[in-house]
């Protein structure tokens, strides 16, 4: 039985679900929520150590603003309103990706946000927002050479922004939408794939059981036979 360490999520299909049930793409983005505290949940439960959730692409800027503008809302009132509780469960918050983006008010809730929970060891969950990881592997590429260090693949682990994280065990995909879409593409290297058909909102606990159990049974070789 695989061990699992660390469970990466792309959490797709939160707008067409909310087209299709609510006659609102924002109504979607609020309904996963939901979602996302279940599997937060059963993450615990399961004793994984860490998980990445891909909340916001660098291509998402691409989107109609008023939606943008309702999801960072939605992030603000999420971490107002949760931020204690996931604290109280030992849960320790990371944003990997570009901040500056980001407006004053949600940049001071963010860095407040890992600042009270950054002793926790009960889960580690790492927030995907404004990132894409052709940038990331160009800024730890970056890095690397400003701390003159030779570019190699440990120093430039080093200088990802999941450094602190060991590379997913496994990644899904909601949404029936079969890609990567520039999620994790160092980390994923060797990650057993998942695609679900089913819309974020629609992925429920027994989904997400299925999978880690269907995991821990896969014979994985890392180029061994």
């Amino acid at each position: 039985m695989n061990p699992i360490k660390h469970v990466a999520i792309i959490m797709d299909g939160n707008g067409r679900w909310g087209l299709r049930y609510r006659n609102s793409r924002n109504l979607g983005h609020r309904a996963g929520l939901e979602t996302v505290e279940n599997i937060i949940k059963q993450t615990l439960k399961k004793k994984i150590k860490f998980l990445t959730l891909y909340a916001f692409s660098t291509e998402n800027w691409r989107r109609p603003k008023k939606e943008i503008v309702f999801l960072f809302k939605l992030l603000e009132e999420f971490l107002t309103k949760k931020i204690n509780e996931l604290h109280n469960k030992g849960i320790k918050l990371k944003i990997i990706g570009n901040k500056k983006a980001f407006s004053k008010k949600l940049n001071k809730i963010l860095t407040n946000s890992e600042r009270k929970t950054q002793k926790n060891k009960s889960l580690q969950l790492n927030l995907a927002l404004n990132y894409g990881s052709k940038a990331e592997l160009i800024n730890a590429v970056n890095l690397t050479i400003k701390k003159k260090k030779h570019v190699n693949e440990k120093n430039i682990e080093n200088n990802l922004y999941t450094n602190d994280s060991p590379d997913p065990d496994l990644l899904i995909r909601t949404g029936n939408t079969n890609r990567l879409s520039n999620f994790l593409l160092w980390q994923t290297a060797y990650s057993e794939i998942f695609f679900v058909r089913k819309l974020w909102p629609d992925f429920k606990t027994k989904d997400y059981n299925k999978i880690l159990l269907k995991f821990k049974r896969i014979k994985r070789n890392f180029g061994n036979i």
